[in-house]
């Protein structure tokens, strides 16, 4: 017996049987369409990560406080005592560091925006200059913060699209007086649309004079949250890191008690996190096809001896027992293959749809998830489908001529 009649043969019998059929590969059709999916959320979330961190600027380098560690789970590791970072410091790096553009110190905080009787909390920074470079920043109406407005401590700011809406709806807002924190800003710019990044809706924020903001968060100490450095080149970005590194433990005594991060790092954190999730997850999908496989072969076990006088009748007429074994291997290979092609059907279907709703997302079936999907299933089929093929062929035709 030939293969093209073997598989035709057991084709014709699991569709004798179509709904007990179906339900034995339940289980191979959702292990592979869950491990299709979530390596192609995944790959999608690595994806777009990478492009929101490419949007809020290319070759950004970050300097925080207190030296840490980043065991990529991005909890940030203290260790010991800490000195704040200055202004001095960010101006320093501007004017010694090599391999570098843009410097900005930078302070973060909430706060109160209020325009006549409209109120509303959202977050403020207090920014250099150089933070529209880094950042790549760019404004709709008006300019955006200048050397002249930090030098001074100018009180004017720049808001979101969104906060403008909401403040002054369709009415023109530049040179519109605002409160912030109790402290009144001139509006001199409107930002750009920039939609939402990491849940950050960067339409609904403030800038304000580095100093001012100070004064509202620091109670006007010389203190910044971080700073933000933007190298000239990719090539540059290793030369900005150990040169920033270099001023600043000499101005510290020597003491490394900071910590310098490029989007590299940032990323690379990310991916490892995402690794780790997506390993965990296919694990578990790969239990369905697993459970799915065990379904196989109870279900085999059961055609073995409903089929019992069948595998008589073949042997008595001349079959070998490869024939037989071959046969019901071909029937479970056969279940586990048609159950891999469906969920690997459900799976494309679901991207598309998902990427009808989520459209942010790149959602993607790459090609070697599916081959690896497809491989697994025909590998279950194989491995739970060789016992039930032997107990067949095992069978003494004479006991199962008198089977009823």
């Amino acid at each position: 017996m030939n293969l093209i009649e073997c598989i035709l043969m057991a084709l014709e019998s699991l569709l004798e049987n179509k709904v007990r059929s179906f339900l034995t590969t339940l289980g191979v059709i959702i292990g592979v369409m869950s491990v299709i999916l979530l390596v192609s959320l995944g790959e999608a979330a690595q994806s777009y990560i990478e492009t929101v961190f490419s949007d809020m600027g290319s070759n950004v380098i970050v300097v925080t406080p207190g030296k840490q560690e980043t065991t990529g789970s991005m909890i940030a590791v203290s260790a010991g005592s800490f000195r704040r970072l200055t202004t001095d410091n960010a101006n320093e790096i501007k004017r010694k560091a090599m391999g570098i553009k843009a410097v900005s110190g930078t302070v973060v905080g909430t706060g109160q925006i209020r325009f006549r009787n409209i109120e509303r909390n959202t977050i403020v920074l207090g920014i250099q200059e150089d933070f529209a470079i880094i950042r790549e920043i760019n404004t709709q109406i008006g300019r955006f913060i200048s050397t002249q407005d930090v030098d001074r401590n100018n009180k004017v700011c720049v808001i979101g699209l969104q906060l403008k809406r909401d403040l002054f709806g369709d009415r023109p807002a530049l040179h519109e007086r605002i409160s912030i924190n109790r402290s009144k800003h001139v509006i001199i710019g409107i930002l750009e649309e920039r939609g939402t990044l990491l849940g950050i809706n960067l339409d609904d924020i403030v800038f304000v004079p580095l100093r001012s903001g100070q004064q509202m968060f620091y109670g006007g100490e010389d203190t910044l949250f971080e700073i933000n450095i933007a190298a000239r080149s990719p090539d540059d970005v290793p030369l900005a890191i150990e040169s920033t590194r270099e001023i600043l433990t000499a101005a510290r005594d020597n003491i490394e008690d900071f910590t310098i991060v490029d989007q590299d790092g940032i990323i690379a954190s990310f991916g490892r996190i995402l690794d780790a999730l997506r390993l965990m997850l296919v694990g578990i999908a790969a239990i369905s096809l697993l459970v799915g496989g065990i379904g196989i072969m109870n279900i085999m076990l059961v055609s073995v001896r409903e089929r019992t006088r069948e595998v008589g009748i073949r042997k008595a007429v001349g079959a070998q027992r490869s024939d037989i074994a071959f046969q019901f291997l071909i029937e479970a290979v056969t279940l586990s293959v048609c159950g891999g092609g469906i969920g690997v059907g459900i799976a494309w279907a679901a991207t598309i749809v998902m990427a009808i709703f989520y459209p942010v997302m790149p959602i993607i079936i790459s090609t070697w998830s599916v081959l690896t999907a497809f491989l697994f299933s025909l590998t279950v089929g194989v491995f739970f489908g060789v016992y039930p093929a032997i107990k067949a062929s095992g069978v003494d035709p004479v006991e199962a001529l008198r089977y009823e």
